[in-house]
């Protein structure tokens, strides 16, 4: 059985206002998910294939930790 740590309802507001300060890049609701649960656990880290998250910042100027692909 897989349990989800990350609870939306209970951070709705953080998610919300992270998609608002990236409007222009724009964040998706799945990104914004992944940055508030970067701030929530210790030493994260983001696999992914999505270059903006070299834009996004979590806490609002640290960097998020995310390995990508070389280009």
């Amino acid at each position: 059985m897989v349990k989800p740590v990350f609870e939306f309802s209970k951070n709705m507001d953080a998610v919300l206002a992270l998609m608002d300060k990236y409007r222009q890049v724009p964040m998706s609701l799945a990104d914004a998910c992944l940055v508030r649960m970067t701030e929530l656990l210790n030493d994260p880290v983001v696999l992914t294939t999505d270059h903006d998250f070299r834009i996004y910042r979590r806490h609002g100027r640290q960097i998020v930790p995310a390995v990508l692909p070389s280009q």
